[in-house]
Order: C-alpha cells, then structure tokens, then sequence
C-alpha cells in the first residue's frame, strides 16, 4: 500500500470512527432524556405541590392527590388529557430505540429523525396548551418540568440528526435550550404585558381600555406649561431621561478625556472614584443627598445656625432626582465610553495636524466623530436607566411623578389596577425601544474602526487647552460631591439621629446585624440578617447561571450559522432595552397565577436578575471570542474533540477574563438591583434593596443608612476577591486593544 493509500485510509478510519463515536453519544444522549421524561410522569409531582416540590409523599399516602405524578392523576384522578403527553413520550422513545442506523446525520436522515422532531415540538407545545388551556389549580410542578425537559431534549436530538448545525448534538442541544429559556423568562412575560394592557377588568381584549388607561392627565397632561398644574407622569419621565442622559454622557466624556487623555496624576484613583457608584444601589445617592440637603441635613442645618436660614427642600422634586440619577449613572457611562478613548489609534489625529489642523479642529473634526458610537452607546445606556430608576424618584420626588412610581403604585397602592400598570409598562417600554432603535440609525452604516491589526506607536494629541479646563471644572467637583456623599453614607450609620444628635454609636449596626448567644448557639438577633443571606446567596447562585447563559450564547452568535440567528440574537438582547420595572411587572403578571405560579419562589428571583444581566454577559464573551483565531477551533476537531470538548478544554481557558467579568456584573447587579425585584420579593425572600427602601419609607434612616454601607462593602470585598483570584493583569489585558 502506498503512502498515500494508507493516509486516506488513516482518514477514513478516523471519520469513521468519529461518526461511530457521535451516534453512541446521540445514543446515550437519547436514553437519558427518555429517563427523564419517565421520571417526569411515573415517580415526581405533575403539580406544584406545597411543600417540596419533589414531595413524594404520595408512595405513603395514596390520597395525597397534589403530590401525585402524572400515571397517578390519569388512572385514579382522571386527569385524561395528560395521555397525550405519555403517548407522544412514547412516540419520541420509539423513535429514538437503539438500533437506528438512519439517525446519522445528513439530509437524508430517515423517518426517526424527523419523528423526533414531531414528537418533540409536539410534547412542547401540548405542555403549553394544556397548562394554560385545559390545566385547573394549582400549576405545573416538576413532573412537567422533567417532561418538557426530556421533549426538548428529543427535538434537539431530531434536529441534530437531520444535519441541522452540521449534525452536532451540542449546538443543537444549546440552542434550544437557550431559545426556550429565553422565551420563557423574557418574550413570554412581554407579550403577558402587552395582553393584559389590552384586555378590560374581565380579561377580555379590548383596545378601548388601553386608551382609557393613558388617555388621563395624569399620564399625558401638559398643565406644567401653563404653569398652573403638574405634567403628566409620562412627559416627566421622558424630560428626565433626556436630561439625566445628556448630562451622564457629558459628564462621561469629561472624565474618559481626564483618564485617557491627559497627565494628571492619581488617574488610577480617580478611575476608581468614578466607578464606586457601581457597588451601591442607585438609591444610595439619593439617601446621601437626603442627609446632606434634605430639611435635617448638614447644609440646611449649617445655613439655619449661621444664617437663621428656614430649612429648604429644594432637594425633592425633579431636580432631585435628577442629580441623584447624575451622580449614579455616570460610572456606567463612563465604563462605555473610556474604552473607546482609549482604544482609539491616534494615527488619524497625528496625519490631522500634518495637514496643519490645530489642536481644536483636530479634536472637533477627528477626535469626536470616531467617539460617536461611544457616545451614542452611553446615552442610550443613562437613557434607559434613568426611565427604569425607581430608588431615587420614590426618595426624592415629593410631588414629581414619574412612570416607575407610577407603575409600583398600581400594583402594591389601593387601586391595585393590573391593566393600567401594564399598560403604563408599554409606555415605558415604547421610550425604552425607541431609544435604542435611534441609536441604531444614529450609529449604523458608517465605520468608525481605527484598529488595523498593524503596529501603531504613535502618541494620542493633548487635548486643546479650552477642552482640558472644561473637562476638569466638571470632573473634580463631581469627584468631590462623590466622596461627600459616600462619606455621608459609611459614616451616617454611627451617628445617634441624623440631624439632631450626632453622638457616635453603634445601635443601628447592632439592630440590623445584632449576633446573640443563645441555648443552642449563635442567634441572629438583627432584624437585615435574613434579607442579607437571601440577596446574597441567591446572587451567587445566578452569577454563574448568568456567565454560563451569556458564554453559550455568545458561542452560538460568534461560531455558528444558522437560520434565524438575527432573530435569535434580537431576543437574547432584548432585556437588556427593557426598564427593569417593566421586567417586575410583567413576571408578577406572568408568573403569579397557574400553571406557571413563581411568585413568591427564589427561583423568580433569579431568573429575573439572570436574564437581565445575560445580555452583557453575552457582549462581553462576544468581544473576547472574536480575538480568539477560529483555527484553535479547526486543530481541536481535527484532533477528534467534540464540539462541548473544544469550548470547555480549549475556548472557556482563554475567555478566563470575560467570565471573570461576567461574574463580577452579574452579582454586583443582583446585588443592587431594586426596580424589578421590588415586585418580586416575598416575606419567605426579602432582598437588601427592598428592605432598604422599606426603611426608608417608615423613616428609620439610621438602619438604612448602616445597612447600605454594609452592603457598599460587602460588594466591594467581593469584587476585590474576584479580581485578586484571576489577577489584575489578565483583566487588564482584556481593556488592552490589540495593535
């Protein structure tokens, strides 16, 4: 045999080998999903049960119907609409027996293959129609969840065996989980939103009442500009968010130039000082601008005792909030917008001022056009944040509405009117998506690409001397203002009363976090210890759900084609332009009735804060997997690794950094979170946030106060602790930009 010869026959043995290999793993792949679909309708609950929802109580008692599975209800409860759900499991393992030598992938893939697919898409959708159409109280509890699991599991495999994303059962696999996932948790609850915006008091679709819901004054009315009454809670909002964005962008760009562009020492401190407001809620500014210039803060005190000045309260209203939300969204802007200063090459600003532009035009003509997608991304960014911030306006706004608040009291006030406040969400949302489709068409079809990929050792331009004054008369005040009112906060919670005895003390701490020795051991006396473990622990746990998501995700979008996938990438994004107040309604209205009743549960918790931080996360593993070559991808399949074996072993070492990042945001934003986990929470799962609030709201500033500052650094040492375990360098080389 000749070499050559025996080379094709090298690589004809290892293909086939390879084939081999994937059919036993589809194979295995197939008897696990038909076990956990059998498990989902013989052994656990069909419904929620209370209690455990594994409960299985029903071996020792046959008459506990509620914690009955799915053979039970249909034999002794009657319950027949549940065999079609065991016939197609059934159709699905016949399909999938052993044996089936036309499950190998291709477009000739036999009738198993497209049975699977059926009977999959099937079983789902017959899990749907018959929770919502013929289901009774109470919803559906594990057992469905186990069946719709293992249905999804078959469609995977049917997929994957007609040659769909090259026949790899990972990818397959992947997608629709993800697809389903994110149906669940965010297109279903929308389009629940806009149904119920839709419907009357009964339930029944009429537009009319949508239009009767907005068409007040209190929403649209205009009376503010004839100065006689207030403007509608929806021109507040937007008015707010416009001027609250223009304001975080500006301010931004003032520090992104001081940062990035000029020598001033202690950058590094000032980076940090600029990124503190991203350890704390939102509403921590506002609580500090209420001890600093609310009636009993220092300044109005201050004026009082040397002055004889009556205490002001200029602080609540419009203006407010407004600097409440300037000074905690500027971080965040800032974030977006000192990357793209400092991964500008100065190439274009040095050949400006070979052709004799001076320093100004330069900056003007050169400099800030190729900022533009930078900034459009930072307005967009203080935009949404702004009509979604619900701290600052319920602390600050005394008589000033705005849609956030306006929504929470719909839900929680006396009038308790569903409709409205979902219809009051769709305003929200309709500003929110309009923002961002502006931002688009501001941003789309130009380039703004600076980066060749060759060696650029050139010196960004000094910013022009007016440039460079303005941009320091905005930043130190603003960096002074910043360490005024953290100060206020980590100190505040020692003072005795706030305003009237500022004798030091530590009751406030001990009320919140008092430890007593009991009979049986340590006794958690402080009334913030149960708050505290539930924000935190159910924090921890949907970090890493939300890296995971978010590095599939952007696995799928960066190195795979499939039909659909701008489709597929919109819905992934969308929560990320939804205001998390929309995010709480809509999941209290989704989720608080059968056959999918969360509220209450942890699990609505997480999911809410994992699929509001997946769309960064889905970013961040985006911009780090397009530097990774694709030709690691080709060696490690050519060395016979399969496609999880090739993320895990070879792709997950070298986005190290981008699920450090992920991590970091995905608990700090849990953490913080307020707008969308206020409707959520429940006596059995407080959060830190709400409790917070709560405190605030009864006037017992001086628990509120010490618990925020707990909460400052708790966050911060975990942050810390993170980046010290993956090590500052490797962090800083993901910033760097390639040259």
């Amino acid at each position: 045999m000749t070499p050559s010869a025996r080379a094709d026959t090298l690589r004809w043995r290892g293909a086939h080998a390879r084939t081999r290999a994937a059919l036993h793993a589809r194979q295995r792949f197939l008897l696990a999903a038909l076990a956990v679909g059998v498990l989902g309708f013989t052994v656990v609950p069909w419904h929620v049960a209370s209690g455990s929802a594994a409960a299985l109580s029903w071996l020792a008692d046959p008459t506990a119907r509620e914690h009955a599975p799915a053979l039970l209800q249909i034999t002794r409860y009657g319950q027949t609409w549940l065999v079609w759900g065991a016939l197609l499991l059934a159709a699905c393992a016949l399909a999938s027996r052993p044996g089936g030598a036309r499950l190998q992938p291709g477009p000739g893939a036999g009738a198993q293959a497209n049975a699977l697919v059926v009977g999959g898409a099937l079983g789902l959708v017959w899990l749907f129609a018959q929770g919502y159409g013929m289901e009774a109280p109470p919803g559906l509890g594990l057992g469905a969840c186990l069946a719709g699991t293992s249905f999804a599991a078959f469609l995977a495999a049917g997929l994957a065996a007609r040659g769909s994303f090259h026949g790899d059962l990972f990818v397959a696999g992947s997608l629709v989980t993800v697809t389903g996932l994110v149906a669940l948790f965010t297109l279903f609850p929308l389009a629940v939103v806009s149904m119920t915006a839709l419907a009357d008091h009964d339930g029944l679709f009429a537009p009319s009442a949508f239009i009767e819901r907005l068409g007040t004054g209190r929403v649209w009315g205009l009376g503010c500009l004839g100065g006689s009454t207030r403007c509608g809670v929806a021109w507040n909002t937007l008015a707010l968010a416009l001027l609250a964005a223009t304001a975080c962008t500006v301010l931004a760009l003032a520090f992104s130039l001081v940062v990035a562009r000029t020598a001033l020492p202690g950058k590094r401190a000032l980076r940090a000082l600029a990124t503190l407001p991203l350890v704390a809620p939102p509403f921590v500014i506002g609580l500090a601008l209420i001890l600093v210039f609310g009636r009993s803060g220092l300044v109005n005190q201050f004026l009082a005792w040397a002055f004889d000045v009556e205490p002001a309260r200029w602080i609540y209203g419009m203006q407010g909030i407004l600097v409440a939300q300037i000074f905690a969204f500027t971080p965040i802007a800032f974030l977006i917008l000192v990357g793209v200063v400092d991964a500008m090459a100065p190439t274009l600003e040095e050949a400006a001022q070979t052709l004799r532009a001076d320093r100004w035009r330069t900056f003007r003509d050169v400099s800030l056009p190729l900022m533009v997608p930078g900034l459009a991304n930072a307005f967009l960014v203080s935009f949404i944040e702004s009509i979604a911030d619900f701290g600052n306006p319920i602390l600050l706004g005394g008589d000033f509405g705005v849609l956030a608040t306006e929504i929470y009291f719909s839900v929680v006030g006396a009038q308790l009117d569903a409709g409205r406040a979902a219809a009051l969400g769709v305003v929200l949302l309709g500003f929110a998506l309009v923002a961002f489709v502006v931002q688009r068409v501001v941003v789309g079809g130009k380039v703004y690409s600076t980066l060749t990929g060759r060696s650029d050792a050139g010196r960004p331009v000094p910013l022009p001397t007016g440039v460079r004054r303005a941009c320091h008369a905005l930043v130190w005040p603003w960096a002074i203002v910043t360490v005024l009112l953290y100060a206020m906060v980590l100190g505040g919670g020692f003072a005795e009363t706030w305003g009237r005895d500022y004798t030091p003390t530590l009751r406030h701490y001990a009320r919140a976090f008092g430890i007593e020795w009991g009979p049986h051991g340590i006794l958690w006396a402080g009334a913030a210890w149960s708050s505290l473990a539930t924000t935190v622990s159910l924090s921890a746990l949907g970090a890493p759900l939300t890296a995971l998501l978010g590095i599939v995700t952007a696995y799928l979008l960066t190195r795979q084609r499939f039909v659909g996938r701008a489709a597929f990438e919109f819905a992934t994004l969308l929560s990320f332009a939804i205001p998390g107040t929309v995010v709480g309604v809509a999941y209290i209205l989704a989720f608080n009735t059968p056959p999918l009743e969360l509220t209450g549960t942890a699990l609505i918790l997480v999911a809410c804060n994992v699929f509001r931080s997946m769309p960064v996360s889905v970013r961040a593993g985006m911009a780090a997997m397009s530097q990774i070559d694709r030709g690691l991808d080709e060696a490690s399949a050519t060395l016979g690794a399969r496609t999880a074996t090739t993320l895990r072993r070879v792709l997950v070492p070298l986005l190290r950094p981008a699920i450090v990042a992920s991590l970091v945001y995905g608990f700090v934003r849990s953490m913080t979170t307020l707008s969308a986990v206020i409707f959520l929470v429940s006596a059995e799962h407080p959060w830190a946030t709400t409790y917070i609030i709560d405190r605030v709201a009864n006037g017992d500033y001086g628990v509120a106060i010490a618990y925020s500052s707990v909460l400052i650094v708790l966050t911060a040492a975990v942050i810390a602790t993170i980046r010290a375990g993956i090590g500052q360098s490797r962090l800083a080389a993901l910033r760097r930009p390639i040259r």
